[in-house]
C-alpha cells in the first residue's frame, strides 16, 4: 500500500509537469508581464505631456499654449482613431504585407480574455496606442507658430490613418513586409522617429519660413528641462516595454536606453562647447533626447559598449543635423524635428546593422565593436537601409499629398496678423504668461523670454 501511494504521488507529479509544459506553450496570462506592460503604458502616455513641455519651452512666448494644445489634441484624437480603425490597420490580419484589414475595427472580437502572448490584447492595444499618439505630436515641432489649428485637427487623424498605421504594420504587424525581411526596429526608430521626421520635413516645405521678427528665443528653458526629464523617464516604458515582458531582455533594454541617453547628452554638450564656447542647458537637453532617439530601434539588440558608441554618434550627428542641416537646405524646422528625430532615427536604424549582438544576428554577430563584423552584419545592414529609406520616402510623399489636399480645401498657414499677434491669443484666446502687453493686444518683446 505504501509503495502504491508513492507511485501515485510520482504519477501525479509527472502529470502536473506535463500539463505545466503544455500550459506554458500556449498564450496564457503572466500577471508579472501584464503589470509591467500596464506600467509601460502609463510611462509612454506620460511622454506626450513631456514632449509638450519640451517643445513648449523652446517656442516663442506668444505661441507656447498653441504648442501644448497640438500635443494634447493628439492624445484625444488618436485615442479615438486607434479604437475605431487605427489598431486594425496596424495589427489586423495582413493584406499584401502593407496594412491590416479592418476586421478588428472598433476592437471587434477582442475580449478581456483575448491574449497577445503573455498579456491581454487590451494591454497590447493600449501600449501601441501610446506610440500612435506621440508620433504625430512630434511633427508639431516643425509647424511652430504658423499652422492653422483647425487644419492640424484634421491632419492628425488623416496622417495617422494613411501613414503611421501602414508603416507600423510593415514593421510590427504580423505579415508586414519589413518584419518578413527581418528588418529590426525594437521600439520605433523607423515607425516613430523617421516616420514623423519625414512628415515634419514635408510640413516645413509646405508651410514655408517664419517671418524674421517672429523668431524668438526659447520662452522657458526650465520647462524644456522638465520636458526632457519627463521624456527620459517615460522612455524606459517606450523601450523596455517593447520587450512585451518583464524578463531579462526588459532589464537589458532599460539599461541600454539610459546609457545611450547619458552618452549623447554629454557628447552634444562637449561638441557645442567646442563649437560655440558655451555649454548650454538647451544643448544638454537636446543631446539627451537625441540619444534616446538613436537607441530606440536598437535598445534590445545592442550591448552596452555599442550603446555608448551609438550615443556618441547620435550626439555628434544630431548636433550638426540640428544646427547645420536646415541652414544648408533652407527649410524652417522650428524645433529641429528633422535634425534630432530624422537624423537620430536614421543613425539608430543604420547602427543596428553595425552593433547588433549575436543573440540577434546569430553566430558570427558581434558585441558592439566593428571587430568581427562579417557577412551576417553586411546583410543586416543592407536590410536596415531598405527599411529606413522606404519609411523616409513613403512618409514624405504621402504627407505632401495630404498637405496639398488640405491646403486646397481649408488652407495650411495662419494669417500674417495672427502670426504677429501670436497664436495663443489669436487662436485660443489665452496667454501662457501674463507679461506686459501693448495696447494692440500683442505681447511686448521685453527680452524677458
Amino acid at each position: 500500500m505504501k509503495k502504491f501511494s508513492y507511485f501515485s504521488i510520482l504519477v501525479f507529479m509527472l502529470l502536473m509537469v506535463g500539463s505545466s509544459v503544455a500550459w506554458a506553450g500556449e498564450d496564457t496570462l503572466d500577471t508579472g508581464d501584464n503589470a509591467w506592460m500596464l506600467m509601460s503604458c502609463a510611462l509612454v502616455i506620460f511622454m506626450t505631456p513631456g514632449l509638450a513641455f519640451f517643445y513648449g519651452g523652446m517656442t516663442s512666448v506668444k505661441n507656447v499654449l498653441n504648442m501644448l494644445m497640438m500635443s494634447l489634441a493628439c492624445m484625444g484624437i488618436i485615442s479615438v482613431q486607434w479604437v475605431f480603425w487605427g489598431y486594425s490597420i496596424a495589427f489586423g490580419p495582413d493584406i499584401g504585407g502593407f496594412f491590416g484589414s479592418l476586421s478588428k475595427a472598433g476592437l471587434h472580437g477582442i475580449t478581456p480574455d483575448t491574449m497577445a502572448g503573455s498579456i491581454p490584447e487590451y494591454t497590447f492595444i493600449m501600449f501601441q496606442m501610446t506610440f500612435a499618439i506621440i508620433t504625430p505630436a512630434l511633427i508639431s515641432g516643425a509647424a511652430e507658430g504658423r499652422m492653422k489649428f483647425s487644419t492640424w485637427m484634421i491632419f492628425v487623424p488623416v496622417w495617422a490613418t494613411l501613414v503611421y498605421d501602414p508603416v507600423c504594420h510593415w514593421v510590427w504587424g504580423e505579415g508586414g513586409w519589413c518584419l518578413g525581411l527581418d528588418i529590426l526596429d525594437f521600439a520605433g526608430g523607423t515607425v516613430v522617429h523617421i516616420n514623423s521626421a519625414a512628415a515634419a520635413l514635408a510640413v516645413c516645405i509646405m508651410l514655408g519660413k517664419r517671418k524674421t521678427n517672429n523668431i524668438k528665443p526659447p520662452c522657458n528653458l526650465p520647462m524644456v528641462m522638465l520636458g526632457t526629464g519627463m521624456l527620459w523617464f517615460g522612455w524606459f516604458g517606450f523601450n523596455a516595454g517593447s520587450a512585451l515582458s518583464a524578463g531579462g531582455g526588459t532589464a537589458f533594454a532599460f539599461l541600454i536606453t539610459n546609457v545611450a541617453a547619458a552618452t549623447a547628452a554629454i557628447t552634444w554638450l562637449i561638441v557645442e562647447w567646442i563649437a560655440t564656447g558655451k555649454p548650454t542647458l538647451l544643448g544638454a537637453c537636446s543631446g539627451a533626447v537625441a540619444g534616446l532617439v538613436v537607441i530606440t530601434p536598437a535598445a534590445g539588440f545592442v550591448g552596452p559598449l555599442g550603446a555608448i558608441q551609438m550615443g556618441i554618434m547620435g550626439g555628434i550627428g544630431c548636433y550638426f543635423g540640428a544646427t547645420k542641416l536646415k541652414k544648408a537646405f533652407g527649410y524652417d524646422d522650428a524645433l529641429d524635428v528633422v535634425g534630432v528625430h530624422g537624423v537620430g532615427g536614421t543613425i539608430g536604424a543604420f547602427a543596428v546593422g553595425l552593433y547588433a549582438t549575436d543573440f540577434v544576428t546569430g553566430p558570427g554577430g558581434h558585441h558592439g565593436f566593428f571587430i568581427g563584423w562579417d557577412g551576417a552584419g553586411i546583410s543586416l545592414l543592407g536590410l536596415q537601409c531598405i527599411g529606413f529609406c522606404a519609411a523616409w520616402g513613403y512618409s514624405f510623399a504621402v504627407t505632401m499629398i495630404i498637405l496639398l489636399i488640405l491646403k486646397a480645401i481649408m488652407g495650411l498657414r495662419t494669417k500674417e496678423e495672427e502670426e504677429d499677434k501670436g497664436l495663443d491669443l489669436a487662436v485660443h484666446g489665452e496667454l501662457g504668461y501674463h507679461l506686459e502687453m501693448e495696447q494692440t493686444g500683442t505681447i511686448k518683446d521685453t527680452g524677458s523670454h
